[in-house]
């Protein structure tokens, strides 16, 4: 008898409703969750959880829109979105005060999905917000005003189900920018000795901006990328990450694969560069639980 809940059966499945272009339906949010994908320390999978989370949760019926916070434009490059120097970014719409509606472009590969690129402009931002008063709510203004981001009741059947802001592997304006529009946090956390590394000094800032600038904010997510389980050390650290942050840490990691890592030089995610791969199907069940947690309720 044919067991259709195997790994091979899940990824054959997979890769037949991408092509297909059919989605397994998830149910939608009662109003847009935005989320803020950061972590200083670089390398940990940032850009590549951003991406592949995003075009998970649109192959579940989503309307997700991801915001490419970083200059580097990695996120804008993965979704086959143009970025050189004058295409309509995020830089426009936070120096020049650009409505969020003129930046946005439609993944080619992803129905559901959209993005606002980054563009090298935004390099110097930082520099040129530096006089802008309340410089650090930017985005969070941008956001608001999109008719399309709200609640079910005040935006519609066409609304975004979830936003996500790909922030630079720093604690600078742009990322502050990100804290400050964004009611949660997913924390992308590297399976390897030095994972908590520098997750304190990002956590004590997350408290300073909730205390001062954005009370709604919570860490809601932290997903554990580049998982080896062949190694007791990966086992350790996954083990020692669950045990500070309890159900804050997804289930699902997502093992180390070098599909995800070729998908970008295709333009693509892993999602459809390789829907049947590991880590694909990792990516695919990491959306699955998000879309199937509840909002945080916040009490302030």
């Amino acid at each position: 008898m044919f067991d259709d809940n195997t790994p091979l059966a899940r990824a054959a499945e997979h890769t037949v409703l991408v092509r297909r272009g059919g989605r397994q339906a998830a149910p939608r949010p009662d109003a847009t969750r935005v989320f803020v994908v950061a972590n200083q320390k670089g390398g940990v999978g940032k850009t590549t959880s951003t991406v592949n989370v995003a075009a998970g949760l649109a192959q579940l019926g989503q309307r997700v829109l991801v915001i490419d916070l970083d200059p580097q434009g990695n996120a804008s490059t993965a979704l086959s979105i143009e970025h050189q120097r004058g295409v309509p970014s995020t830089y426009d719409m936070l120096v020049d005060d650009s409505p969020l509606g003129d930046v946005i472009s439609e993944c080619p590969d992803v129905p559901g999905l959209f993005v606002v690129p980054a563009t090298i402009d935004l390099a110097g931002a930082e520099i040129e917000l530096v006089s802008v008063v309340a410089r650090e709510n930017r985005l969070h203004r941008a956001i608001s005003a999109h008719p399309l981001i709200g609640s079910a009741e005040a935006a519609g059947d066409g609304r975004f189900d979830y936003v996500l802001i790909d922030c630079p592997p720093s604690l600078g304006l742009l990322t502050l920018n990100a804290l400050c529009a964004g009611a949660e946090m997913l924390i992308p956390i590297q399976a390897e000795y030095y994972a908590l590394e520098g997750l304190g000094q990002l956590l004590e800032t997350v408290e300073m901006v909730k205390k001062h600038l954005n009370p709604r904010l919570v860490v809601s997510t932290i997903l554990v990328t580049m998982y080896d389980a062949r190694t007791r050390l990966a086992a350790g650290v996954a083990q020692e990450v669950r045990e500070h942050f309890g159900d804050t840490v997804l289930k699902t990691s997502v093992p180390r694969s070098v599909r995800v890592s070729e998908a970008p030089s295709y333009g693509q995610t892993v999602m459809t560069y390789d829907p049947g791969s590991p880590g694909a199907l990792s990516y695919l069940e990491a959306a699955r639980e998000i879309a199937s947690r509840p909002a945080p309720t916040h009490t302030s």
